[in-house]
């Protein structure tokens, strides 16, 4: 055993099962202490994730107690402030795993090399994918940008490598700290309590998120390619915003899934879901310039339309279309969105309000807890159809038809937008058909009237593509 501390940098990976560092630094060091660099910055416009790191720092900081592990969390404007503490150590190892962004890739590199240069040990491992976002490219060496080939290619790859056997980390002589500046956690919550809310629908830790997992995969998964686009039950696993934050990996969910005997359409919808999150980390890291823009550069002469009132009423949930309203809601209340509404949302924006991609990626960074940049840049790109594998522009979602057919009932938008909850279903989609039917219900007052018709924005927005159109012949 070395008799150096291992140093367990710690980002987006708090978990015990499948964390590479964590396990190697137990398995090779006497004394093991974890670090988290809070970077104030990176956190500015993620509001709701705050709330979620706090939770998840003090949770895993009592799991790792348990080990007796230290975890220690330090704030900085930047990584490279406290490396620069780091250095002035000695008699330690550093071990991390990956963060599959570009800059925090690239930052790696760095490190790396600045820890080479001064003679400290250090191991960087996998990160939270099932392979290395370099990994899977095409037989001519060139990346994918379609998601179907990626995918059987990138499961292939998988097989082949085989699973890891899980390790177990064993419990350590005695704590020790290594920078000894832990903040105050209470500093990470955002200023505003709108997220007291999430208390109510939310355990962010690692235990829950096994027991999410396997409860999904005995129970769920079976029904998971008929109830998945269905928001009024409980069809998905919710597992994402654990994904972000590392508190299961990817693999382990796999492995889960490969575990049962029936692998039937839900199951193979539900592993896609991996895919897509793995397809997503490809793109972002061999056309980086999707995190500024277009991937489809004729998207840059679309003519998006500046209007602060619509965009602030889709934010608000008012649009007067309720399907639309209601998934709104839900983000804010929740942090948390069910997958086919954010499609609608996402397409009522670009669509029938022709506002920029980019204002929704922007407030759904703000609001989501499962926020991860590949996924959500990836997704509104997908939407706009200015991304890889990308939904046609001219494909326009018509929010009312969506209501109807994945919320026929109207149970959703009456859990959401609950002044609705009296109008009939055969008009929750359309509330405006029923103004004076209902008693008490006053179109404009009880509920937004519509802010755009939606076959005059349909005919707008196909009037607007077709100027790119010409533009790029």
């Amino acid at each position: 055993m070395d008799k150096n501390i291992g140093v367990v940098w710690l980002r987006d990976d708090f978990r015990v099962i499948k964390n590479d560092a964590l396990i190697y630094a137990c398995k090779y060091h006497e004394t093991v202490c974890a670090l988290y660099i809070y970077k104030k910055k990176e956190f500015n416009n993620r509001s709701a994730q705050r709330w979620w790191l706090f939770q998840s720092l003090n949770n895993f900081k009592n799991q790792l107690e348990q080990l007796n592990i230290t975890l220690e969390v330090v704030a900085a404007d930047s990584y490279k402030e406290i490396f620069e503490q780091i250095f002035k150590k000695k008699k330690f190892s550093i071990y991390w795993n990956k963060v599959y962004e570009p800059q925090f890739l690239l930052f790696d590199k760095k490190i790396a090399n600045s820890l080479k240069l001064k003679n400290i040990n250090f191991k960087i491992f996998k990160g939270n994918l099932l392979n290395e976002s370099h990994e899977i490219k095409k037989s001519d060496n060139t990346p994918f940008k379609v998601f179907t080939p990626f995918w059987k290619t990138s499961e292939k790859f998988y097989l082949e490598k085989g699973f890891q056997k899980n390790e177990k980390i064993n419990l350590k002589n005695k704590k020790i700290k290594f920078l000894n500046k832990s903040i105050n956690l209470e500093i990470i919550l955002p200023k505003k309590k709108w997220y007291k809310k999430f208390e109510n629908f939310w355990k962010p830790s690692e235990e829950k998120a096994l027991k999410n997992v396997k409860y999904f995969i005995k129970n769920e998964i079976a029904k998971y390619g008929e109830n998945r686009d269905i928001p009024g039950v409980q069809g998905t696993s919710k597992i994402s915003p654990y994904l972000a934050f590392g508190q299961i990996h990817v693999e382990t969910i796999w492995q889960e899934c490969q575990a049962i005997q029936n692998k039937n359409n839900g199951y193979r919808k539900y592993v896609n879901e991996l895919g897509w999150r793995e397809f997503s980390h490809s793109l972002i890291n061999y056309f980086p310039e999707m995190l500024k823009g277009n991937l489809k550069k004729e998207f840059d002469f679309f003519p998006w339309e500046d209007n602060p009132k619509n965009l602030s009423d889709w934010k608000k949930g008012m649009t007067g279309y309720p399907i639309v309203d209601a998934g709104m809601r839900e983000l804010h209340k929740t942090g948390w969105m069910h997958n086919r509404v954010r499609m609608i949302t996402a397409s009522f924006l670009v669509k029938h309000l022709r506002i920029h991609w980019q204002e929704g990626e922007k407030h759904f960074r703000n609001c989501l807890l499962d926020f991860n940049e590949a996924n959500n840049v990836a997704g509104w790109q997908w939407v706009a159809g200015s991304g890889a594998d990308a939904a046609p522009y001219f494909r326009i979602f018509n929010p009312i038809l969506q209501g109807e057919r994945f919320d026929p009932n109207g149970e959703y938008v009456k859990k959401w937008v609950p002044e609705l909850s009296n109008i009939p279903k055969e008009f929750i989609h359309k509330p405006w058909e029923c103004n004076k039917i209902v008693k008490d219900f006053v179109l404009g007052k009880s509920y937004p009237k519509p802010i755009v018709n939606h076959e005059a924005a349909r005919n707008a927005a196909l009037e607007a593509f077709k100027k790119i159109k010409k533009k790029t012949k």
